[in-house]
């Protein structure tokens, strides 16, 4: 089971730290909200898991007002996070402490899943992926996006480049390497033609990549 951010520090650090760390943050999100866009109504109802923090919740309630969100996450301090981060958005946003198997039925009529699934095994992440077909509308969108290595027996290498983008190549070459040794013993990271197995495992179809960056891909599939 994935363990929730219980660090006082490291939520405090997540909203800044976050955007650093991810080649194209902001970009990601917006391609994540038009993904979703493309196929859910203007009223839709929309399930974001992993939402502790509230950054993709804050750019989806901005562009698409109409929209009903539903923010799961199992850390009430990031709950409390994104609350902060929403503000006024706040009142159109439900946010629910707990796992997948804790969210409504629905049916949804997109999801995403951010930065998250990368902490789970892959049979917990395979768990995930199902109960999120489940709770969707037939032909409804799911987008998600996390570490996955791009060359399966390289994840140390490209772990590496990655970290040294959140440094700005200001760390030197030991503490580098160190970093990625621990995110590499830490993260079940996946190759990425395993992730779009999975994928189609639990049950999407057209799966397709639509962002790359070092060691996080993305993905949006269909219910």
């Amino acid at each position: 089971m994935m363990q929730p951010f219980t660090d006082p520090a490291a939520v405090a650090r997540y909203v800044d730290e976050t955007p650093r760390k991810v080649p194209g943050f902001a970009d990601l999100q917006r391609m994540a909200m038009l993904l979703l866009a493309e196929h859910a109504p203007g009223g839709a109802d929309i399930l974001v898991l992993g939402a502790g923090g509230g950054l993709e919740l804050k750019v989806f309630a901005q562009a698409q007002p109409r929209w009903r969100l539903l923010g799961v996450d199992p850390s009430a301090q990031m709950l409390d996070l994104a609350r902060d981060v929403l503000g006024p958005l706040g009142s159109r946003v439900d946010l629910l402490e707990g796992y997948v198997d804790d969210v409504p039925a629905g049916p949804f009529d997109g999801a995403a899943c951010l930065l998250t699934l990368h902490f789970l095994a892959r049979r917990e992440r395979l768990h995930t992926l199902a109960q999120l077909r489940a709770r969707l509308r037939p032909g409804a969108p799911l987008v998600v996006a996390h570490h996955s290595c791009p060359q399966e027996g390289r994840l140390r290498h490209w772990l590496e480049r990655s970290v040294a983008f959140a440094g700005d190549g200001r760390a030197d070459r030991a503490q580098v390497s160190a970093s990625a040794a621990l995110m590499a013993d830490r993260l079940p990271v996946l190759p990425a033609a395993e992730d779009e197995a999975l994928l189609a495992e639990a049950g999407f179809s057209d799966i397709a990549l639509f962002y790359a960056g070092f060691t996080f891909r993305g993905w949006v599939a269909f219910a």
